[in-house]
């Protein structure tokens, strides 16, 4: 069922959201009271101001950044401001946070749609991406001219079948009407949809592969984030101004 917040005068606010309410505003740790909020969390979407936010894709992958981001916003800027960009953007929460801990936090059936998301989503776009970057290092090398599709050669390497024909497949099964626009949600879920396809229809030892490519692609992209991020802060308190990752001036 869907809620806006003009509704939340004739229907009671979601009771984990009244409880961060509560502890945040009573001086607990915003980001422990989050926690517990998304562990108390019951709907699995609904509909704030005209945005639909879907948490629950595929009824198996749990979004958690994207609730964490309707309950930051329902705070009405009790958190910082850079905690929670690094959270919402980077995935980057304000202090250490293993596994473990957040497994215990969100509770175990959260955590298990947790890896749901994060391999059947996040891993299936990484993947995606590595594979683009193979194609277009061939375009790059392709002495002859060729009549180049992106997204149909990147598809059909990783799925045996072009793009549009499994959009065509997602739609059908998801009784959607036909077309090429996808919302964010459902763009999400044909990802999920993806992720899917791809282990009931591949060779075991190429899913294997492939989920090993996406994990190396990730790695890649999170030390190159984490030495962008500590280069920025070295030129920071040197006096330096960065534009683009790139030191373009210093004041002495």
């Amino acid at each position: 069922m869907g809620r806006t917040r003009s509704a939340e005068k004739e229907a009671p606010a979601p009771q984990a959201l009244v409880h961060l309410r509560q502890a945040v505003a009573g001086g607990d740790d915003w980001f422990s009271a989050l926690l517990e909020a998304i562990a108390r969390w019951e709907l699995p979407e609904e509909e704030v101001d005209g945005r639909r936010y879907c948490y629950l894709i595929g009824g198996e992958a749990f979004d958690w950044l994207l609730l964490a981001e309707r309950l930051c916003d329902a705070l009405d800027g009790a958190v910082p401001a850079g905690e929670r960009e690094a959270l919402l953007f980077f995935g980057r929460p304000p202090r250490a946070l293993d596994d473990a801990e957040f497994r215990h936090a969100i509770g175990d059936a959260k955590h298990r749609a947790h890896l749901n998301f994060l391999y059947g989503i996040a891993v299936e776009e990484t993947l995606q991406l590595a594979v683009e970057e193979e194609v277009l290092k061939e375009y790059r090398h392709c002495v002859w001219n060729r009549k180049e599709n992106l997204e149909r050669d990147v598809f059909e390497r990783i799925y045996g079948r072009g793009h549009d024909e499994l959009l065509a497949a997602f739609r059908e099964a998801r009784a959607l009407p036909p077309g090429d626009e996808l919302s964010y949600g459902e763009l999400r879920a044909f990802t999920y949809w993806l992720f899917k396809y791809r282990v009931n229809h591949s060779d075991p030892a190429r899913v294997a592969s492939d989920t090993r490519k996406a994990l190396a692609q990730i790695a890649q992209l999170e030390v190159a984030a984490r030495r962008r991020a500590e280069f920025q802060a070295s030129a920071a308190t040197n006096g330096s101004v960065v534009v683009d990752g790139e030191v373009v001036a210093r004041f002495r």
